[in-house]
């Protein structure tokens, strides 16, 4: 007995320090995860896109819906007769890189983006999630014989953004999404003048513009959601105003529903931030919505 109790003496110790070695180790293998994430529950804050990203694997398939203006009030049935939609089909090919195809009855114009995530939002770190959007639209409703020496290339415009958001708080979430936008073939504004004399005011093919938006989280389910373009390069004369949209998110189970109000009927970035034709001062704006399903 004495032999056995001097014998466990000595072991107690070594296996004492064999556990904590083992606890040391383990424990060294596990890394927290300080990132911040659901800044926006959808892939748009309205207009503009938000930096969430469809994860591995993941199919979304959206409906865009853009009435007409309810500025004509029963004549068209506030602009029921005026409706435009868009389809849009995405795929997360890994956690950081989505690609997507999308239709809009808008000047019958079809898409093709890739959206990126850069860098994420740390716990304690670097404060932003920052991602990139590349669009190329094609509108394929221009009429060429308006044109002279008219070609493919002059439908075609392409958008590039930096999305840079940051979640304040758990009901709190900011954009802001510098953006460059190339036009083949540049929007005109039309004056007409009182002798009937017609002028026309072309943009440059290169356009700039800043879009800003939030979310504000009312429940688990509901948000308010808010964005606006700044237009930074419009000529003077342009018919077209900044767009600026306000809405509602809600979030059940497999998809998000958004509703909003907006004075930009077109839903792909050259269209909304260059050519929105509403007036919130006139009382011309449009009800939309958007519906994603994931897969």
């Amino acid at each position: 007995m004495k032999k056995i109790i001097v014998i466990l003496s000595f072991l107690f110790p070594l296996i004492s320090f064999a556990q904590d070695d083992l606890l040391d180790e383990l424990e060294s293998e596990v890394t927290e995860d300080t990132t911040v994430d659901a800044a926006f529950k959808g892939l748009k804050v309205v207009n503009f896109e938000s930096t969430k990203l469809a994860h591995k694997k993941e199919f979304y398939f959206i409906v865009s819906h853009r009435f007409g203006t309810v500025k004509n009030g029963f004549d068209d049935l506030f602009g029921l007769d005026e409706a435009v939609t868009q389809l849009k089909f995405i795929y997360g090919l890994n956690d950081w890189l989505n690609v997507g195809v999308a239709r809009s009855s808008f000047q019958k114009t079809y898409g093709a983006h890739v959206k990126y995530r850069l860098i994420q939002q740390q716990q304690n770190g670097f404060p932003f999630t920052i991602v990139g959007y590349n669009l190329l639209a094609i509108n394929s409703g221009l009429d060429e014989d308006l044109y002279t020496n008219f070609e493919f290339s002059d439908r075609i415009t392409y958008t590039s953004q930096v999305l840079l958001s940051r979640k304040v708080s758990e009901r709190l979430s900011l954009l802001l999404a510098p953006t460059y936008i190339h036009e083949n073939l540049a929007t005109r504004s039309v004056m007409i003048l009182a002798d009937v004399t017609t002028l026309n005011f072309d943009e440059e093919n290169d356009q700039f513009a800043v879009g800003v938006g939030g979310r504000l989280k009312l429940t688990t389910r509901w948000s308010i959601n808010m964005d606006y373009g700044i237009h930074m390069n419009r000529n003077d004369n342009s018919n077209f105003k900044n767009p600026f949209s306000v809405g509602v998110d809600l979030e059940t189970g497999g998809h998000v529903f958004q509703m909003h109000f907006t004075n930009a009927q077109p839903m792909f970035e050259d269209g909304f931030i260059v050519r929105g034709a509403g007036d919130w001062s006139d009382g011309d704006f449009y009800f939309g919505f958007n519906l994603s399903r994931v897969f």
